[in-house]
């Protein structure tokens, strides 16, 4: 199992698979790299190196107490990135994993960020991601309110084994009429969310939900493809990537009518034809 330390010495579990121009993957709450292995396939497949990494707190890296907020995130994703010594990658992030992504490049790969990530970007994917901003605020009013975000806490607190098993239904669109929705499916995601760290978990949910991303947006300015599903019951298509698409300058937004947030495992054909075609264009 292959592994790099960060500079606070969290371990970080990656996979590395191909060579050739390297495509990041950054996955979801409460998932781990196991989440985009359809992609990493097809990538690989395609003539290029593929990379993804359990999130600190996520699957098979370290649990630590602290850390788990964006920034932190987006300094372990610098971390690899120089450790495997990347050059012009193309970074994908799914749900929580867009939101760092989004925050890797501002903070490290843009002219106003710390300069570590420079000439190691080339474009970007964002699969159903979480920014903008998801919670409901003054200047947010087509976020979700904060109650939802307190009931999810509730929910991982009293029972999280149930509440990841419930969770599955609407992320993959299983509850859905005529849902073709596997229940090996559900249970992997049930079983990734239970490698997670309790703590960790906890942590997430406030660093996905209510960090603001819309600096870090405008700062985008390199080829972006947005992809997102128009019955994402998770992170709504309205405050996501549309504003989003409106955010990032270079940016191409391709809707897909009927997926649900999990579309990399439910709609994986058409996803990771996407992918490929957008890193070899």
């Amino acid at each position: 199992m292959a592994y790099i330390t960060t500079k606070d010495g969290t371990q970080i579990y990656y996979k590395d698979w191909g060579t050739g121009q390297p495509v990041v993957f950054s996955h979801g709450w409460p998932l781990s790299s196991d989440a985009f292995e359809d992609q990493m396939v097809a990538v690989a497949s395609a003539g290029c190196r593929a990379i993804a990494h359990d999130r600190r707190g996520h699957g098979r890296s370290s649990q630590p107490w602290e850390g788990n907020d964006m920034d932190t995130y987006a300094d372990d994703l610098a971390d690899l990135t120089e450790a495997l010594d990347l050059k012009d990658a193309v970074h994908v992030g799914h749900s929580t994993g867009g939101g760092e992504v989004v925050r890797y490049i501002a903070r490290h790969a843009s002219s106003s960020g710390t300069g570590r990530a420079a000439g190691r970007v080339a474009k970007a994917v964002l699969i159903g991601a979480v920014p903008p901003l998801m919670v409901k605020t003054e200047a947010n009013p087509g976020g979700l309110p904060m109650e939802v975000f307190d009931g999810i806490r509730a929910g991982v607190r009293a029972d999280r084994s149930q509440f990841f098993k419930d969770l599955s239904g609407p992320f993959y669109g299983a509850n859905r009429e005529g849902a073709k929705v596997s229940e090996g499916l559900r249970e992997s995601f049930w079983l990734q969310g239970m490698m997670a760290g309790f703590k960790s978990v906890i942590d997430c949910i406030k660093a996905f939900s209510e960090t603001d991303f819309t600096a870090d947006l405008r700062k985008m300015n390199l080829p972006t493809l947005i992809l997102h599903g128009d019955d994402d019951q998770i992170v709504p298509i309205g405050n996501s990537a549309r504003l989003m698409a409106k955010l990032i300058r270079a940016s191409n937004l391709k809707v897909y009518v009927g997926a649900p947030h999990g579309m990399c495992s439910t709609h994986k054909e058409q996803v990771n034809g996407d992918v490929v075609e957008f890193v070899r264009s």
